[in-house]
């Protein structure tokens, strides 16, 4: 019989795999707004256990990606957009900080690692290959995230980004991929050069041009 110091890391893992695996399909909107939870569903999918996919969805009600209704069950949050400008203002405040963070921080490959996602990200938006630019925009966060060294921005933000990311993938085509690409590249620019006036500004440009995209939807 395996101890449970030796088989805790496993469960952990396992019910990492069981998150990523249904924020993915909820970011992308295989899983619609209001669509029901069904655990066997999930569990068919992911092919994981019921253990692993319940901690995974007890974590999603936390960050707000799903929700209990009374006798509805579990379902998928709908996307309210107007609650999604409130959204945008707190990001901005932990954006810019990560943002001003990382030109500090960051070290030499880091700095190079950043200045590449930002160019790829502008590289699939003139070819207009939508996955391919989601991918370099996870990319460059994740390599901002690791370069500001705070790990609490970084947990607080990242609730937030998943949201945007599952609003812009249910509205892309309010959504301009060649501005939102200029946007992160003159992040990715002032985070390279070690300048943070200029990461914060484009951290704070970029939270611009989100509210600006948010706003269209909602008056559209």
């Amino acid at each position: 019989m395996q101890s449970t110091k030796a088989s805790t890391p496993a469960k952990m893992r396992a019910a990492d795999i069981a998150y990523d695996a249904i924020e993915n399909m909820i970011v992308t909107l295989q899983l619609k707004p209001g669509a029901p939870i069904v655990e066997s569903e999930l569990i068919e999918i992911t092919g994981l256990g019921r253990t692993p996919l319940r901690e995974a969805l007890m974590r999603m009600s936390s960050n707000g990606l799903i929700v209990q209704l009374p006798r509805r069950g579990l379902i998928v949050k709908d996307i309210e957009a107007a609650e999604h400008v409130t959204l945008i203002e707190t990001r901005r405040v932990i954006e810019k900080l990560i943002a001003s963070s990382a030109a500090r921080r960051a070290n030499p490959q880091l700095r190079e690692s950043i200045l590449s996602c930002g160019e790829q990200m502008v590289l699939a938006a003139s070819h207009g290959k939508l996955d391919e630019f989601m991918a370099a925009d996870m990319a460059l966060d994740q390599v901002i995230h690791e370069a500001c060294r705070n790990p609490s921005a970084v947990s607080a933000v990242i609730p937030l980004i998943i949201k945007c990311r599952r609003f812009w993938y249910a509205y892309q085509h309010e959504g301009d991929m060649h501005e939102a690409a200029r946007c992160h590249m003159l992040l990715a620019q002032g985070i390279a050069d070690g300048n943070e006036a200029a990461a914060a500004q484009g951290a704070d440009n970029l939270m611009d041009y989100l509210e600006s995209y948010t706003r269209k939807v909602i008056n559209g």
